[in-house]
């Protein structure tokens, strides 16, 4: 499934694409005046990298790709070749009305061969690295590509776990398959927030998500909390298309917690940055007592005094619990949206955690 590229993402391609423009004018001895071949590679490589990304013709993009790959590749290739025609074309318009070149009409709107090899070589240089940046996640791929983390690194960072409830029964009763594109479509909704609220989906777990942030960033505007909201918002907004493309609305549980932990990058032949420490554990765990004290969302009595909650949500105390796998209990707040049923009684609007709040870094 296409992702339509963040606001940072359209500038890191605009960029690269002119850059490309440049190189070409450089290495072929292109047009007098560089700036032509930016226009150039503008026209013909946006289009291209939109098309590819799902921000233009979205129906046409998956219609091609549940086409057999053989056929997909010769569609693919016909695609690319309009496109970059088009876009040519269209530079070499607005560049002759204005001025900019004296050359014929069929000189500067008819596409060279050399350009189409180039500007498909190009493109598919870019959506490479934009496919492996989307596989890593930004955060990561900047850290990989940094070495940020080839030492160990101590620091500190929130982790949200969110849960698919029921998706055991789902798979027996609609097959595997069915559940896998159910999944897979739940997690590409949950990207949309998760980029909203600056966070990084660090991995999945079976049917659960693992979203973190350092802490600075997750509780700064208590990001890590309406991000979970914003999930659930989403997923109640789009009832009716989950009612009738998968047969039900997706129930989920989550739980959030920060701490200390250890962040390093690990592997020889697959590297991945991985997170050691108490702080993990205790976050799947809290998830897991979601299921036992019977709420949607639960976090940490220590997470909870870091921040200041949005004054849409309702935090219930639900002191201190054992979870297991730690010697010493958890203070655990469940939170709530205004106007959600509890068995609990709120504490008003958050007077507990706003006492206690401390002013988080920009």
């Amino acid at each position: 499934m296409g992702r339509v590229p963040s606001a940072f993402s359209w500038v890191f391609i605009a960029v690269f694409i002119a850059a490309t423009g440049f190189a070409y004018n450089f290495i072929f001895a292109g047009p007098a005046h560089p700036a032509i071949a930016v226009v150039y590679a503008l026209f013909c490589g946006m289009p291209l990298v939109a098309f590819e990304r799902g921000a233009i013709l979205p129906r046409l993009y998956h219609w091609m790709h549940r086409l057999p790959t053989p056929v997909y590749v010769i569609v693919a290739l016909v695609l690319d070749f309009i496109l970059i025609s088009v876009g040519f074309a269209a530079a070499g318009t607005v560049l002759k009305s204005v001025g900019l070149m004296s050359a014929t009409w069929s000189e500067v709107t008819m596409l060279p061969a050399r350009v189409l090899i180039y500007a498909l070589t190009m493109t598919a240089i870019l959506i490479l690295v934009l496919r492996v940046r989307e596989l890593l996640g930004r955060d990561i791929f900047l850290s990989l590509l940094t070495a940020r983390y080839r030492k160990p690194v101590a620091e500190e960072r929130v982790f949200l776990f969110v849960d698919l409830v029921g998706s055991t029964s789902f798979a027996e009763e609609f097959g595997d398959i069915r559940a896998q594109q159910y999944l897979a479509s739940l997690f590409s909704d949950f990207a949309r927030s998760v980029r909203r609220h600056k966070g990084a989906i660090d991995d999945y777990v079976g049917d659960a998500a693992i979203i973190t942030w350092p802490m600075a960033r997750g509780v700064k505007d208590a990001r890590c909390v309406r991000c979970i909201f914003d999930i659930f918002d989403d997923i109640k907004t789009h009832e009716a298309m989950w009612l009738q493309t998968y047969g039900r609305v997706p129930q989920l549980r989550a739980s959030l917690h920060g701490g200390p932990i250890i962040t390093a990058e690990i592997g020889v032949d697959h590297h991945k940055i991985t997170y050691f420490g108490d702080t993990v554990n205790t976050a799947a765990r809290l998830e897991s007592l979601c299921k036992v004290l019977d709420k949607r969302i639960l976090m940490s009595t220590d997470l909870a005094r870091r921040m200041t909650l949005p004054g849409n949500v309702l935090a219930e105390d639900l002191g201190e619990h054992a979870v297991k796998g730690r010697d010493q209990t958890v203070g655990v707040v469940a939170l709530r949206g205004l106007g959600e049923e509890t068995s609990v009684a709120p504490l008003g609007r958050n007077e507990r955690f706003r006492s206690s709040v401390r002013t988080a870094p920009a």
